[in-house]
């Protein structure tokens, strides 16, 4: 069963309203309603303070749902985030001095000015998403 379905049967069993939970665990009415319909995950620590709110283990909230487990996974691998990164900014370095020793080729330049831009905003992603 996914998450959100069962965040909202526990949830409807113990009578309470998307305003009462999201009050406790410090977050909006809309974002209950989002997580209990599949349309966005709670992070690890909404995960937390839901199992201890509803009374209910970590492992019967997300090992049944793959999904879950999966966007836990990519959002908390900090090894691969920072990896990204870091291949970001060196990709970044080595198109700015092929820039640099393009000697006057205007399609060469062109491609390349188009490349950093496009890693500029790739590599400005991968920072915005670890914040």
């Amino acid at each position: 069963m996914d998450i959100g379905t069962q965040l909202k049967k526990r949830r409807l069993a113990l009578k309470w309203t998307q305003e009462q939970v999201a009050e406790k665990i410090h977050v909006s009415r809309q974002t209950i309603s989002n997580w209990e319909n599949g349309h966005s995950y709670p992070d690890i620590v909404s995960v937390i303070l839901l199992s201890d709110f509803y009374e209910v283990s970590l492992d019967a909230l997300l090992k049944g749902d793959q999904k879950m487990v999966y966007h836990l996974q990519t959002s908390t691998n900090v090894v691969k985030s920072n990896r990204l990164i870091f291949l970001g900014l060196l990709l970044n370095v080595l198109l700015i001095v092929m820039l640099m020793f393009s000697q006057g080729n205007q399609l060469l330049i062109i491609i390349l000015f188009t490349m950093v831009i496009l890693n500029s905003a790739n590599f400005m992603y991968q920072i915005i998403k670890k914040i």
